[in-house]
């Protein structure tokens, strides 16, 4: 069970407090309500780029690290398909230098035409060095286009097209933050040796003088149902043959959302798991392989990633993967499977929470799905899910129809 209390400021700006009296450390979290879903098609990547633009001074600060440094802080950031979030950690008595500086982020960047450029730059190199130059980089770039026709998921959160990011303009970024980054947009979340009456008061001084922006309204194109398999081959050089499926999956807020990630555990995770047993202890046609799902807040994807042992042809391991999905279908789970993948999902959010800043952008996640609460009510759903469940949703999930599959071919 994760404590916190809750006010919102007549700007708009959400706080949640959750205070850890025998913690010495704070954790302020600033979670806004944008990712790359919120971006147009003709320019992606906007949601990362800010990321690195938010750490390159604002308006009375040149230096975010340095000035958090000096006071024994450190912070980080990353941004998702749905939202973008900044946090640090510091001493708790030095807690309103996180007010500072996240707050005058909040008023608003320097807009340096420098900094613009050099972060232009950081970003390309990133898409380069991670997309572009190594071994399956482009796989996100491929498979997502593949996998989704309609829903701007179909990007990924560094941007489909670099020259998007290369020809940004100041006055583009300008209305991305007047539109994104305003305090009704945003989560603010402060955990550990902190008081509800110190961050009231905190939030007020430094947060609340900050004005709204106008409420955006989110509109976003739905992804249809698939309704045929779709494939696409690569040939590149790599060390392996890898086969790459994708599963269309209901999204976060969905009653489906628990069993759907039980399903994924109990076909991928770990080497007790059916792909593992059958695929690479059993026949030997796999190197790698497991299975994980997106997590994003709309319908997202299940993903079963499998690296082909050297001689093993991909109709032949294709041909046992689908037998193995083919009998998730019709046989189902068993009760010890659906106690196993249930134990260590529990234990997980149990291990989880023992870190204060896991517990606190728990918190702002929540509150961004709409209730703070959902955040402690994870055991009972995951403990609700029956064999039923699990099943049915193997059927509707599994489909041969709802697949789009790569084929990363292997070439000198």
């Amino acid at each position: 069970m994760i404590d916190f209390q809750s006010f919102t400021l007549d700007n708009g700006l959400r706080v949640i407090v959750h205070q850890d009296p025998n913690c010495l450390l704070a954790v302020v979290n600033v979670m806004y309500y944008v990712g790359a879903r919120d971006e147009e098609a003709h320019k992606t990547g906007f949601a990362h780029l800010f990321e690195h633009l938010m750490f390159g001074g604002s308006k009375h600060i040149a230096s975010y690290d340095h000035a958090l440094q000096q006071v024994g802080g450190d912070n980080n950031a990353y941004t998702s398909p749905d939202v973008t979030n900044y946090y640090c950690t510091l001493p708790a008595d030095n807690l309103e230098t996180a007010f500072w500086l996240e707050s005058d982020r909040m008023v608003g960047l320097s807009f340096d035409p420098q900094v613009l450029a050099v972060q232009k730059k950081v970003v390309i190199e990133e898409f380069k060095e991670v997309y572009l130059n190594e071994p399956y980089g482009d796989t996100w770039l491929k498979l997502n286009e593949l996998a989704y026709t309609t829903h701007p998921y179909r990007w990924p959160v560094i941007g489909q097209d670099m020259r998007h990011v290369a020809q940004a303009t100041m006055e583009d970024v300008r209305a991305f933050f007047s539109k994104f980054y305003v305090p009704n947009n945003a989560v603010l979340v402060v955990g550990g040796g902190v008081s509800l009456a110190q961050v009231k008061q905190l939030s007020k001084k430094w947060f609340e003088p900050i004005p709204a922006g106008p409420a955006y309204i989110r509109n976003l194109p739905q992804e249809p149902i698939q309704q045929a398999s779709r494939s696409l081959t690569v040939h590149a050089n790599v060390p392996l043959d890898a086969i790459y499926k994708a599963y269309h999956i209901p999204g976060r807020l969905s009653n489906d959302y628990h069993p759907v990630e039980l399903l994924s555990s109990s076909l991928g995770l770990g080497k007790s798991s059916r792909l593992y047993e059958q695929l690479i202890d059993t026949k030997q046609y796999f190197n790698t392989i497991g299975a994980y799902t997106t997590q994003t807040i709309d319908s997202g994807l299940l993903v079963i990633i499998g690296r082909l042992n050297e001689g093993i042809t991909f109709g032949k391991a294709e041909r046992a993967l689908l037998d193995l999905l083919t009998e998730m279908q019709q046989v189902g789970l068993s009760e010890q499977e659906l106690e196993k993948v249930k134990n260590h999902a529990e234990t997980y959010l149990i291990g989880s929470a023992v870190d204060l800043l896991h517990r606190v952008q728990e918190l702002a996640f929540a509150t961004l799905l709409g209730d703070t609460k959902l955040v402690n009510q994870q055991a009972a759903k995951i403990q609700s899910v029956s064999l039923i469940d699990m099943n049915r949703v193997a059927k509707k999930v599994l489909k041969e129809e709802n697949s789009s599959t790569l084929y990363y071919q292997h070439q000198s």
